[in-house]
């Protein structure tokens, strides 16, 4: 069985990858201003909070993102409740108690 994936997918894994980006500037924005504090300059203090903020939303975004993405794929994939179907295998399987059923008359 075979599932061409919708465009759906494929919006959510490009919103996944610019949250990431996102989340990569938000954590090199708050480690300057963690230097500049360190360096002295207490007027970067409230950019320091703010920043922390933001990484702190950036982080969320990307964690629903990212479970969001993996439950669409284990839809797709035909998984539930961690089991996947294997319909091929299901398919032989049926076939062969079948040939028995034949074979015993």
């Amino acid at each position: 069985m075979k599932v061409d994936l919708s465009v759906g997918e494929a919006s959510q894994v490009d919103l996944l990858a610019e949250t990431e980006r996102l989340y990569r500037e938000v954590a090199e924005e708050l480690a300057l201003a963690t230097r500049r504090v360190s360096d002295g300059d207490l007027g970067e203090v409230a950019n320091t909070v703010r920043a922390a903020k933001d990484l702190r939303a950036a982080f969320q975004m990307v964690m629903d993102e990212r479970t969001r993405v993996e439950k669409l794929r284990k839809q797709v994939a035909g998984v539930v409740n961690d089991y996947a179907f294997d319909l091929d295998a299901a398919r032989d399987e049926i076939g062969r108690r079948l040939a028995c059923l034949r074979g015993a008359g």
